[in-house]
């Protein structure tokens, strides 16, 4: 297959702020398409939704084997094979089993308040340094990074060394393979001697829980540790693009910030941001067909990549209507954001609530709030494959 015939992934875009033009292209011709990945390898990009939701379901297309020695992949360093993230079940039943005690209903109830000050903390901070300030810098980045370092139990102040090495093992571009592992190397070592303290002296934390769990619950080390990479990397990273191009999307729709401020919308408004601005370019994550299987209308053989892209799939006119609005009141919204399956993401009813009082927070507080310059001024971390500003200034 010549280059032509498989364009690059992700799509080069001079909007980053939406989705590539080429998602809908594809939906309506015929929905998945060879592309070629950063590391130069092949997969079929799914674009369609009910063929988003079948790959993300389909015990034949493998997570496991996406982690294997010369699998295709996306970026330059092997996948963590003891992941969540990269197994199958029944494996990876019994590590999610273990793992869903970190974001059990009430676990997250029991964050809410917290959540809510530091919320309410970084917007006197950004009031007091008002009129203006940037977004990113001041509410989006940090509030993830107090609610994962509450979470898991490490210290604040540690930030500035874990989040180098987790957009260093994020990138798909310009890192070498080597860069990427040793990132990854550095993650581990760090969470290695937290769980080694945390074992001599407990805390009431969730990596202390799970370092500490009867024998029988107890994950083993390597598992541990990628769960613990994994949950740094999602808890910060996704959750900050997600706050930041959500204020970003509403800032630009002016009606619909202000129908924030309507009882009852704004738990329509969350669903609605993380179906309408993903902070991923694809939203999914390689497998591999472990059999020949028909998917859209095309024959994908064994052994070859499947990518779904979730972004794609949740601006689908078959299933949402007026796809390419932001409507904060759409009802229903049958978004897969999330993910769906096996795999769907456990952390997905904190990151609502992380969402959802930044930004009700926000409209509450700073209702006449608008960007300082326009979308396009606006400089993009386009080195992962997540998307996001790199500042959003912002005026009151």
């Amino acid at each position: 297959m010549t280059t032509e015939e498989a364009p690059p992934f992700p799509f080069p875009t001079d909007r980053p702020w939406e989705p590539a033009r080429e998602f809908a292209a594809l939906r309506a011709l015929d929905g998945i398409r060879r592309v070629r990945l950063p590391t130069g390898d092949r997969a079929w990009l799914v674009t369609r939704y009910e063929d988003n939701r079948r790959v993300l379901s389909d015990p034949r297309f493998s997570r496991a084997a996406a982690a294997r020695a010369g699998a295709p992949r996306a970026r330059r360093a092997p996948l963590e094979a003891r992941s969540l993230t990269t197994m199958d079940p029944p494996e990876h039943t019994r590590l999610r089993r273990v793992a869903m005690r970190a974001f059990t209903t009430r676990r997250v109830q029991a964050l809410r308040p917290g959540i809510q000050r530091t919320t309410d903390r970084l917007l006197d901070g950004l009031a007091a340094a008002g009129p203006g300030a940037d977004l990113v810098a001041g509410l989006a980045r940090p509030l993830p990074v107090a609610v994962i370092c509450q979470l898991l139990g490490v210290p604040a102040g540690d930030h500035e060394r874990f989040g180098a090495w987790t957009r260093v093992y994020l990138s798909v571009d310009g890192r070498s393979a080597e860069e990427i592992e040793a990132a990854a190397a550095s993650l581990k070592g760090y969470l290695a001697g937290l769980i080694a303290e945390k074992r001599r002296r407990p805390t009431d934390d969730l990596l202390a829980d799970l370092a500490c769990a009867p024998e029988e619950e107890r994950l083993d080390e390597e598992e541990l540790l990628t769960f613990g990479v994994t949950l740094l990397v999602a808890g910060v990273e996704t959750v900050a693009h997600e706050i930041s191009g959500s204020v970003l999307a509403l800032l630009r729709h002016r009606d619909q910030w202000e129908l924030l401020q309507k009882p009852g919308v704004l738990e329509k408004a969350v669903e609605e941001l993380i179906r309408y601005t993903p902070a991923a370019v694809s939203g999914g994550t390689v497998r591999i067909a472990l059999e020949d299987v028909e998917l859209g209308g095309v024959l994908v053989r064994a052994g070859e990549a499947v990518l779904p892209a979730v972004i794609s799939a949740d601006r689908d006119a078959a299933v949402f209507d007026g796809p390419d609005r932001l409507d904060v009141t759409r009802d229903p919204n049958p978004h897969i954001g999330f993910g769906h399956g096996p795999h769907r993401c456990l952390g997905a009813q904190l990151a609502r609530a992380e969402l959802g009082i930044a930004v009700g927070s926000l409209a509450a507080r700073f209702p006449g709030l608008r960007p300082a310059v326009d979308v396009e001024e606006l400089e993009w971390d386009l080195r992962t494959m997540q998307r996001g500003p790199r500042a959003l200034p912002v005026v009151w």
